[in-house]
């Protein structure tokens, strides 16, 4: 029985820090799925004034501003970055592990459609 156990201990050990890095499944006051298949994953992202976000990842995606702001980030190892956001802009942001923090007064609203394994056509 032992023998078991160790190693499907093990494998759940190492499957928690994937699934809990998820931003809908750490941060669901901010996160919520919009709508998601095989290839895309939507979500609609609300910071009120002065609110941070835990720890969490994202996979490449596009970003589309819904209100002006300006959130600070914190990444793995302690560098922060700060950003002015602008409503209507769109944009690529590549998969990042962060901690985000609205640092405005006004409340930060995007949308955010994450990419899942992008699949080749063939001619």
């Amino acid at each position: 029985m032992r023998r078991i156990l160790l190693p499907i201990l093990f494998v759940l050990a190492l499957a928690i820090p994937i699934v809990a890095q998820d931003a809908t499944k750490v941060d669901s006051q901010h996160y919520k799925v919009e709508f998601e298949n095989s290839r895309i994953r939507v979500l609609r992202v609300k910071y009120a004034p002065h609110e941070k976000s835990v720890m969490h990842s994202h996979p490449d995606a596009v970003a589309i501003f819904q209100t002006d702001g300006r959130m600070k980030f914190t990444f793995p190892g302690g560098k922060t970055e700060e950003r002015d956001l602008k409503a209507g802009t769109t944009l690529f942001t590549p998969a990042v592990k962060h901690q985000p923090e609205n640092i405005t007064d006004g409340d930060i609203e995007l949308i955010l459609v994450e990419l899942k394994t992008a699949k080749r056509r063939h001619h």
